[in-house]
């Protein structure tokens, strides 16, 4: 039996250049097993671009990451709801610093599969980890590794509604004095307590990635660093063998000097020799 889900999950793993053999040849096995509507959802299925190819690899090689980002896109869609632009600022430079960090780590994945991404390329990356974040739907297929196309660009979540009842804070562009409140009022804290747990938990999703990065690039570089000592280590033999055969071939050359001296002093002799 052909599975269609499964052959999918399969083929989105496969580089672009690989995908189209693959799934054609899937489909004619469900068309040969009698299964024709599972041959069409195969025959169906989009060639990955160069980008989702890279984003899907992505979400895949981490699933504890792909999970740490798709809660802070929970966290940002929810400050959007309820129009909270306090945590959207404080969010924001969250958001680009681990799009940045995660588009360029799908670079280093995509580059160890042996396909270079270019720089346009990875920026095509970012704007489809930017969509996931905005759209639920999109981030569930996304942490599937299975996107087959890059979702609608998301332009500041304008596709997430406010919440019922939620009504835009106004801006005051200066401050101004606020009555006294009465001494028997109790402020309310739900709402500042909703807005600092949400906030704590975003930070935190935030951080996770951003260890995972900073661990990957320690490693990376812990890696880098083994090649470059043993690259060292054959650099120096070299050096000592080039040092063997530079005196082997001084030796030589004076060998062949003083051969060449006894020559001279043989044909002479026996030159010499005929004369008499």
């Amino acid at each position: 039996m052909v599975d269609a889900d499964a052959v999918a999950a399969e083929l989105y793993g496969l580089r672009p250049e690989e995908f189209t053999a693959a799934r054609d040849a899937h489909a004619a096995a469900a068309r040969k097993a009698g299964q024709r509507a599972e041959a069409k959802r195969i025959a169906a299925l989009r060639r990955p671009t160069l980008a989702v190819w890279a984003a899907n690899r992505l979400a895949r090689a981490d699933a504890d990451q792909a999970q740490h980002l798709l809660e802070l896109g929970r966290g940002l869609r929810e400050a959007h709801r309820t129009l909270s632009g306090e945590d959207l600022r404080k969010l924001s430079h969250q958001q680009h610093v681990v799009v940045a960090a995660m588009a360029g780590e799908a670079r280093r994945l995509a580059g160890e599969a042996g396909q270079d991404l270019s720089a346009g390329v990875q920026r095509e990356v970012e704007q489809i980890l930017r969509s996931v974040l905005a759209d639920p739907e999109a981030a569930d297929t996304w942490a599937r590794g299975v996107l087959e196309k890059a979702p609608p660009p998301a332009v500041g979540f304008a596709e997430v509604a406010p919440a019922p009842g939620t009504a835009p804070r106004p801006q005051q562009p200066e401050r101004e004095p606020r009555p006294e409140p009465e001494p028997d009022a109790e402020p309310d804290d739900t709402q500042e307590a909703g807005r600092t747990s949400r906030e704590a938990e975003l930070a935190e999703a935030a951080l996770a990635l951003a260890e995972t990065e900073r661990e990957r690039a320690r490693a990376g570089l812990g890696a880098l660093d083994e090649r470059i000592a043993r690259l060292e280590e054959r650099l120096d033999g070299a050096r000592g063998e080039r040092e063997r055969l530079a005196a082997a071939a001084e030796a030589a050359e004076r060998g062949h000097q003083e051969a060449v001296r006894e020559a001279k002093r043989a044909r002479t002799a026996a030159r010499k020799a005929r004369r008499r």
